[in-house]
């Protein structure tokens, strides 16, 4: 049997019966939708994840107090291990080369009030002036904090634009006072609008000098983070063991097991991918159930065209037809069902993800391969689910089909 005729008649045999071809086909439709929507949400959500991480700073290296042990984050390695960084640990940090800035860094939440009357709880961090080109943050006006207000432990602070938005509305909040804590503080400038990196939102953040934190608002002497900003991607693991050496020997620690932890963005970016790739194969293998629904439906509904296409089948035989052209009928059948699924199964998958990006604000993504594993799924169910039936119909005896009725 040439192509053509093998199409042709897959084609009469098909819309003889459209209803029932139409229904056959939904679950396939529904099942390549929801696996197409959840590969491009997924992508998208990763996208998302990677700018966001990438947008805390360029080529970052976070120092953290205390162990990181999986599973159960920061947690005591000995007494007082959560107070083991301290102002004296930047000056080391500052000597390894290849470091650009060396940003400390101490936060509390506390209650922010202005002179108006309203107020809000927010994160407070005492930070000195490396900390913008750190974590790649600039002004949208006013000035930030200076290395001369952090020696003389002056009252001042920068609002991050949730903050100020909150105090003053739409009134520019440069030169006002806000109380921090009970403490007054004068405005010097607002950030731009940055956008949340997951775990931590800088717009919903206040900003004073680190000094001013540690000796008026907080009464401590430790920091909670020290952020490193390496020259290259190159260099960070270079940067990484020096660190770890350089403040084990001043903490007077094992190198291979510090008071302190050591976190960069590839490790950040690389958990928060692998949570986000393993939520979206679940949530896609959920949808490929809806799949093999399909494919028994296809498989149903190819059995009973075979009961119902059995004087069809012997007289086909009759005249010469061989066993491998009526299974090859029957399998193209099968098949071009599936990849009629298969294509309206990603236009909806792609209308989902259209509508989900609308609604979510997630820039979804419909790769290449997501379609190819599309059409690939496919084709796949309709061999499988096909072969049965197929076989069947080719294994009937050319009397007794010619004799059914």
């Amino acid at each position: 049997m040439i192509l053509s005729d093998l199409l042709q008649e897959t084609y009469t045999a098909l819309s003889a019966n459209k209803a029932r071809s139409g229904l056959t086909i939904l679950g396939i439709v529904i099942g390549i939708g929801s696996v197409i929507a959840m590969i491009s949400i997924g992508q998208g959500a990763s996208g998302q994840i990677q700018s966001s991480i990438e947008g805390l700073g360029s080529n970052l290296l976070t120092v953290l107090p205390g162990i990181i042990q999986p599973g159960r984050g920061i947690v005591s390695s000995g007494r007082g291990s959560a107070q083991t960084l301290k102002n004296n640990d930047v000056d080391v940090l500052k000597q390894i080369e290849n470091v650009l800035h060396v940003s400390p860094e101490f936060q509390r939440r506390f209650q922010i009030a202005s002179g108006a009357g309203t107020n809000t709880n927010s994160t407070v961090i005492g930070v000195t002036s490396e900390y913008l080109p750190v974590r790649n943050i600039a002004l949208a006006s006013g000035s930030f904090i200076t290395e001369s207000q952090q020696r003389s432990l002056e009252r001042v602070a920068v609002l991050g634009p949730t903050v100020a938005q909150d105090l003053f509305g739409d009134t520019d909040p440069i030169g006002k006072q806000i109380r921090i804590n009970k403490v007054n503080f004068k405005v010097i400038g607002v950030l731009q609008q940055k956008g949340s990196a997951g775990f931590f939102n800088p717009d919903d953040t206040a900003f004073v000098p680190l000094s001013t934190m540690q000796k008026i608002l907080a009464g401590e002497d430790f920091l909670s983070t020290i952020a490193i900003s390496v020259d290259s991607k190159d260099h960070m693991p270079q940067v990484r063991d020096a660190t770890i050496a350089a403040l084990a020997e001043k903490h007077r620690q094992d190198p291979q097991n510090p008071d302190f932890s050591i976190v960069s963005q590839a490790d950040i970016l690389g958990t928060l991918t692998q949570v986000t790739n393993t939520f979206t194969i679940f949530l896609a293998s959920i949808a490929g159930i809806s799949l093999i629904v399909g494919g028994i439906g296809i498989m149903n509904m190819m059995l009973t065209t075979v009961t119902e296409r059995t004087r069809e089948i012997g007289l086909r035989k009759a005249i010469g037809a061989k066993k491998k052209d009526i299974s090859l009928q029957f399998l193209s059948e099968a098949v071009m069902l599936t990849f009629l699924g298969g294509a309206a199964g990603i236009a909806l998958g792609w209308i989902i993800s259209l509508v989900v990006s609308k609604i979510a604000g997630i820039a979804t993504s419909v790769s290449l391969f997501s379609v190819l594993l599309a059409f690939g799924v496919s084709a796949a169910i309709g061999i499988v689910f096909g072969y049965y039936p197929a076989r069947r119909a080719a294994g009937l005896n050319p009397i007794d089909a010619l004799r059914y009725e």
